[in-house]
């Protein structure tokens, strides 16, 4: 059996061991051996009865946990087990935290020591308390842009929307012993950042990787951000198709307005503030790449992520006023609704990158032009459903795309996917209402 995340082996006791018991407890539980090589083999003690006695009472005396002690035996030569449980509560040595990160033990300070206390100890960071700032201090614009969605989304009582702002804080669970929480005054006040530095939003249009042409940093309350984002995305970073069908004039947009949406407000309602980084939106002509701090549950993998899963935000608070307002789903359903409106819009899958602390998406647009399409469609060699549906259209103009599917075999959602996508590309557009207009082959 070699060293691993739950096993240890040391030639002979020293008590600065403690801090690898203290490792243990605060992590998944282990077992320590004393009188083994690095290889395994057992050397044996010369002191292994009154160490049985000595390691658990310093163990208590130090750390304040109790462990299971055990003398082992193999070839005539003594040697003793630790086994020391996962403990639910902070153990420190000497006022250090110590923790077991698979072979190797590590201190903990800074950032990932807070992070280890509120979990070991059960409260999420949004909850924390923060002292000095009363609820005369917020604004009332980001209370009547969250009372006004929430209306909207009809997922609060309205008696709670009706109440006064202290009273519609309590509701939300943003009070403790009339104390704001953080989540409080991220999600209310107008300055946020006076006590949490980088909360808020940096949008870029970057002609290429280091040509950067415009900029804009959007700061307030989350309610407030949330409010101005997505707006600012698209009306000032990104251009519309304009076409018309009979008098009406339609939009579209390169990349599905929904789908960015749910990016940008899952990306605020689920960062890691305490990393002091804002969000970060970089918008080329292509594609856009949206950028947050994050801290995920630690039994998740990327397949859980990705997957169909429970929600479990990491500022349960500020989640929860979001949902209340309509901006997010309360089901881990997000990356699902993502990809659902590139489906539909006709938009390749978002693509994720995620990393120890840091998840980015990028969204693509179908920029490929008429050329490109031709191109395709040849390699195609003239059976692919692109070919026949230009050969339809060529032929009979009017047709809808029902009967376009009916005329070359293919399914309706096939045939609506590939037409959308040709409108997106600049091969086809139509002509006219949908009843009685037609398509036109660019």
């Amino acid at each position: 059996m070699a060293e691993n995340q739950n096993v240890e082996w040391k030639e002979l006791w020293k008590d600065e061991y403690l801090k690898w018991i203290c490792g243990f407890a605060n992590a998944q539980g282990g077992k320590i051996y004393i009188g083994k090589k690095d290889d395994g083999t057992v050397i044996g003690l010369q002191d292994s009865k009154k160490l049985l006695e000595d390691i658990p009472n310093k163990v208590r005396d130090v750390l304040g946990i109790i462990v299971d002690v055990n003398l082992l035996t193999e070839d005539g030569k003594d040697y003793i087990e630790i086994r020391v449980n996962s403990n639910s509560y902070p153990v420190n040595y000497k006022g250090e935290y110590h923790y077991r990160s698979g072979s190797t033990k590590q201190q903990l300070k800074g950032q990932a020591l807070n992070q280890f206390l509120l979990q070991k100890t059960g409260i999420t960071w949004d909850s924390v308390p923060i002292q000095g700032v009363t609820i005369e201090d917020l604004r009332n614009d980001s209370f009547d842009i969250f009372r006004e969605q929430a209306v909207r989304s009809k997922r609060i009582d309205k008696k709670d929307i009706d109440a006064s702002n202290e009273q519609l804080l309590d509701s939300l669970n943003l009070l403790e012993n009339n104390h704001l929480k953080r989540a409080a005054i991220l999600l209310f006040h107008h300055n946020p950042e006076k006590w949490i530095p980088g909360a808020y939003i940096k949008i870029g249009y970057f002609e290429s990787d280091s040509e950067l042409r415009y900029q804009d940093e959007i700061h307030g309350s989350l309610i407030s951000q949330a409010d101005k984002v997505v707006d600012l995305i698209f009306t000032k970073y990104l251009k519309a198709d304009i076409s018309y069908q009979g008098v009406t004039r339609v939009e579209t947009y390169p990349f599905p307005k929904e789908a960015i949406r749910e990016a940008v407000f899952n990306a605020i309602a689920h960062k890691f503030y305490g990393a002091l980084i804002p969000i970060q939106i970089s918008v080329y002509a292509d594609r856009i790449y949206i950028a947050n701090d994050c801290i995920f549950p630690e039994d998740w993998t990327i397949n859980d992520l990705m997957g169909k899963h429970r929600s479990r935000p990491y500022n349960p608070l500020i989640a929860n006023t979001f949902f209340r307002a309509g901006f997010i789903e309360a089901w881990g359903r997000g990356i699902e609704k993502i990809k659902d409106s590139c489906k539909e819009a006709g938009n390749p899958m978002p693509e994720y990158t995620i990393k120890r602390e840091e998840i980015m998406v990028m969204f693509k647009n179908l920029v490929s032009n008429t050329d490109q399409a031709t191109n395709q469609a040849n390699q195609d060699d003239n059976n692919s459903v692109i070919v026949r549906i230009l050969q339809v259209i060529e032929a009979e103009p009017r047709l809808s795309q029902k009967k376009i599917a009916n005329v070359i075999g293919e399914k309706y959602s096939t045939v609506k996917y590939y037409m959308e996508s040709m409108k997106k590309s600049g091969v086809i557009k139509r002509e006219g209402s949908s009843q009685k207009g037609k398509w036109i082959i660019l």
